[in-house]
């Protein structure tokens, strides 16, 4: 069962629906998600303090700052245009190749794509958002369909890629590396 914290007591619980148990500490409560720290290696997660649906916006963010430099912590809306998230918290969604929810960066707003419950991580496609990963990683998200290596949506396949919500961004790349 999931634990929902309501101070800064470590407690066991469940960090995703497939996880297995870990030492959590509540970093911060921020309405309708709270930050986790795993005492264990450091991450940090956000998870839901309530439940949302498929198609469920949870939330609005806007750029906190405008760069033409990509990091670990920015969301790409452009070639050469990466923002970092406000509100700042959003920052602590993880990757998965099985998202619970998608950066709409038209729209700006945190959209629901699988049901999320009370105490489940929230999770995002990385090359949903991101051609080109500053920081590639091995994905150990342990979904069925996980991709293993995450260096960006320019290194998946098209037909893979249909399988996500994109954003409009990631959708022009891929509509002009189709044309050559």
């Amino acid at each position: 069962m999931i634990n929902i914290f309501s101070n800064l007591i470590l407690k066991t619980c469940m960090t995703t629906k497939s996880a297995p148990s870990q030492t959590l500490r509540l970093v911060s409560n921020n309405g309708f998600a709270e930050v986790w720290k795993n005492e264990a290696n450091g991450q940090q997660s956000l998870h839901a303090t309530k439940s949302f649906a498929p198609g469920d916006v949870i939330c609005s963010f806007h750029a906190g700052t405008t760069s033409t430099t990509v990091t670990y912590l920015t969301v790409q809306i452009d070639d050469d245009k990466h923002i970092t998230l406000q509100p700042e918290f959003l920052q602590y969604i993880n990757h998965s190749c099985s998202p619970s929810v998608f950066f709409d960066t038209t729209l700006m707003q945190l959209v629901c794509l699988a049901e999320v419950n009370t105490g489940d991580e929230f999770t995002f496609f990385y090359p949903s958002t991101e051609w080109e990963m500053v920081q590639p990683f091995t994905c150990y998200c342990g979904s069925s369909n996980c991709l293993k290596t995450i260096e960006g949506a320019a290194h998946i396949k098209d037909e893979v890629l249909e399988q996500y919500r994109l954003t409009d961004f990631i959708k022009r790349k891929l509509k002009n590396r189709q044309q050559y």
